[in-house]
């Protein structure tokens, strides 16, 4: 072999080896940073502002189940940072998703804060981000459940509430026709209707008012509104029936207190929690009405000596068409809408209801509602602040005078 020939062949040899070697350098570099990448618990860069700007709950936990990083709402289901994720559920979904890839959505029942009493329906989704890292986002969607649940049963039971009166008018108007040659039978039969005809008008004037509630233009006449004037319209619309079932009605507490509400609305709703008062106490007894202020609140308390209320019944009192008698309430014609309306109409005015019941003992409903300063008071205060300036003014003008300054 010529010494180019064994030249060339040299330089030929020598390249082979060097690729083979940068190659080998390469793949050794690969196999070392896929090492590094199933090995490595750091989080991806954006994932923490991400979690901070969530209002869900979500969490970046490894393959053990140890939350590295999670939002501020996590914290609602004893997720933090440093702790293990102790439901079976997600531990589950998690470990289903590092074995498959990809991502996948369960939903399912899971305790809030340790509580175990206040089970939360969530849909959880589980992302893989990382060899050993998954995103875990938890909605929960109790609410949504509890509302649509709500809107089947509204539907049932308005259907099934106004079926009833509609059914009797039409039964006793076909009683009626049978009975046309007997005068007698015609005048309770016609008294009969008339009832019916006004629970039913009752019915639908209470659902259209809770309708309009839960409509978002549903105040229509806020203003300044005394809340002695609301007390005052709620009794005097009451007084026949507390006079007909032999109950004193009792007004007391502080006065001269003022809302901002819509007059309608209000009137409304203490006359509910009245007439409920009314209907559940026994002939002889005394409904109160009272009104306190507590710093910027306003409490109007509406207590009875009535039969009170079972603690399993409280939970659902203000359920639209839910009685705690049924019994009683067919008796009186009550729509069970009643209630319902105190809720929404105190929420809309930006307070809450709370009761206080002892079955044989009575109960208190208390509205609670934001407080306004007395118009009167502040016209009053405005105007003294001006003449109390304009007094100022004077004086100030008078004293430049006798020192010889220009007034």
């Amino acid at each position: 072999m010529t010494l180019p020939q064994l030249a060339l062949s040299s330089l030929a040899i020598g390249l082979v080896i060097g690729i083979g070697l940068s190659l080998l350098v390469v793949w050794a570099y690969r196999a070392r940073a896929r090492a590094e990448e199933e090995t490595s618990l750091e989080i991806p860069a954006g994932i923490n502002d991400v979690l901070g700007s969530m209002d869900d709950a979500a969490c970046v936990v490894d393959s053990s189940g140890l939350v590295l990083a999670a939002s501020q709402a996590a914290t609602r289901f004893g997720i933090e940072v440093g702790s293990t994720l102790d439901n079976p559920e997600l531990r589950q979904l998690v470990r289903g998703v590092k074995a498959a890839g990809g991502s996948r959505t369960d939903s399912f029942r899971i305790t809030r804060g340790g509580l175990s009493l206040d089970p939360r329906l969530v849909s959880a989704r589980a992302s893989v981000i990382a060899a050993r890292l998954v995103l875990l986002i938890i909605r929960d969607v109790t609410e949504q459940e509890r509302l649509d649940q709500m809107r089947r049963d509204f539907v049932a039971n308005t259907s099934h509430e106004l079926k009833t009166p509609v059914g009797a008018v039409s039964l006793l108007a076909e009683a009626i026709e049978s009975a046309a040659d007997d005068p007698a039978q015609v005048r309770i039969f016609a008294a009969r209707i008339s009832a019916e005809a006004g629970r039913l008008g009752q019915l639908t004037g209470r659902i259209m008012s809770l309708s309009r509630l839960q409509a978002e233009d549903g105040l229509t006449e806020v203003a300044p509104l005394a809340i002695d004037e609301v007390i005052a319209s709620s009794i005097e619309a009451h007084v026949v029936q507390a006079d007909s079932a032999g109950v004193e009605l009792a007004r007391g507490g502080d006065r001269g207190i003022w809302v901002r509400g819509d007059a309608q609305i209000l009137v409304e709703a203490v006359g509910n929690l009245i007439a409920n008062a009314i209907v559940y106490s026994p002939r002889g007894s005394r409904v109160g009405v009272g009104v306190k202020a507590d710093g910027e609140i306003v409490e109007i308390a509406v207590s009875d000596q009535g039969i009170g209320i079972s603690e399993a019944d409280r939970e659902r009192i203000f359920e639209r068409f839910y009685r705690a008698d049924e019994a009683r309430s067919r008796r009186t014609g009550g729509t069970g809408l009643g209630l319902s309306i105190v809720k929404h109409a105190t929420q809309r005015h930006g307070g809450e209801v709370r009761l206080w019941s002892r079955p044989g003992r009575g109960s208190t409903f208390t509205i609670r509602l934001p407080r306004i300063e007395t118009p009167g008071h502040v016209d009053s205060d405005k105007k003294s602040k001006k003449k109390r300036a304009r007094k100022a003014a004077k004086a100030a003008a008078s004293a430049r005078v006798r020192n010889g300054e220009r007034a």
